[in-house]
Order: C-alpha cells, then structure tokens, then sequence
C-alpha cells in the first residue's frame, strides 16, 4: 500500500486528488493540509506516509521552502512537486532540494497516479513538456559566431585577465579602440558586463 500526504491550499484540487487516490486498491491518503506549515505540526504521523504530492504556490511557506524541512522530518519520503509552474529555475531547485519528480497540475489524475507508481517503484517522473525543459537546458548551446576576429582576440584578453592597456599593447591598437571593440561585444552578446562575457566564453558559447 501507497500512503500519502498532500499538501495542496485549493480545497477543491486537494479534495478531487484525495478521492481519486483513496478509490486506487493501492494508494490510500493518510495526511493532508493546505500549508506546509500545517504540515510540518503533524510531525509524528508525518512519517507514516511514504509519498507526498506537494504543491509550490502556498499560503505562508512556499512548497520550495518546505521541501527541506520536511525532509528532515522525514528523510525517506518521496516527494513529488504538483505544480502550475513549469520554469527550469523552480524545476532544478525543487530537484536539487530533495523532489524525485515533477509534475504540471495540468496533467490528468492517471498521470499523477503513474508518476506515484513510477517514484514508489524507485524511479523518477516528470510530466513531458517538464522533461522537455530538463532536456532543452542540459542541451549544448549553440556558438555565437558574431564576433570579429578582432573581437574574439579582445576576449580572450578578458578571459587572460588582460588589462585594456594590455590589450591594446599586445594588439597594437590603441585603449580608445580596445574600448570601442567591447562596447561593440557588449551589444552582440546582450551583457551589461565584463564578467558576463567571461562566463559566455567559459561556458563555450562564443
């Protein structure tokens, strides 16, 4: 048997998935709550659940906030992020936080029956257009070849930790045109900054 909590501040999301999952032969819901702050008071029957759907968007706590106190309570708790918000950033926090999956509230009431399974089972789930955004930012970025040969060699004097005048010296130009090539730069790689530049060449994109 599958027991879970859920945290969930719509009464009427958390009342349709506790109906649904109490009507599965292997899921029964023992907790739930509208804030994670509700959540964490039960402290002892906290850790007779196994799975807990949480959401993110709460009263209070977020559902980010709360993922790593409720693990402390209980470490072997599977967690699995139910939420409308789909960008990479909250994604990879919720991840790196202690969450095995991720799931849009769009998905059907099958799926996040099946993204329980999967995690209860010792997997992960994501809903698609989640794994999508997962794939999409590990993906290779694409080179920006719109840099002048000059220019390219003017970064690589940031990245050297050259000075302007050093720049300029090794190039034999002058510190106005070295100037003159990094604002031009700037504006090609949409940053505000030298060290802006620097992380785009270090992260292989120009």
């Amino acid at each position: 048997m599958i027991t879970i909590g859920i945290v969930e501040d719509e009464n009427s999301v958390r009342e349709n998935l506790q109906i649904f999952l109490d009507a599965q032969p292997n899921m029964e819901v023992l907790l739930t709550a509208a804030s994670v702050e509700d959540f964490l008071e039960m402290n002892e029957a906290l850790k007779s659940i196994d799975t807990l759907l949480l959401d993110i968007r709460l009263p209070g706590m977020s559902g980010l906030e709360g993922i790593r106190p409720i693990k402390a309570l209980n470490p072997d708790l599977n967690i699995l992020i139910l939420s409308a918000y789909d960008d990479s950033d909250r994604i990879f926090k919720a991840l790196c936080a202690g969450a095995v999956s991720y799931i849009s509230k769009r998905s059907e009431l099958s799926k996040i029956k099946e993204a329980i399974e999967a995690v209860h089972r010792g997997g992960a789930y994501m809903s698609p257009s989640i794994a999508r955004k997962v794939i999409t930012h590990f993906a290779p970025k694409p080179k920006t070849d719109v840099l002048t040969p000059r220019q390219s060699q003017i970064v690589q004097g940031l990245v050297d930790g050259l000075s302007y005048k050093l720049i300029a010296d090794k190039y034999l130009i002058s510190v106005e045109t070295v100037r003159d090539h990094i604002k031009k730069i700037y504006k090609k790689l949409h940053v505000n900054s030298k060290a802006e530049v620097i992380k785009k060449k270090m992260d292989g994109e120009i």
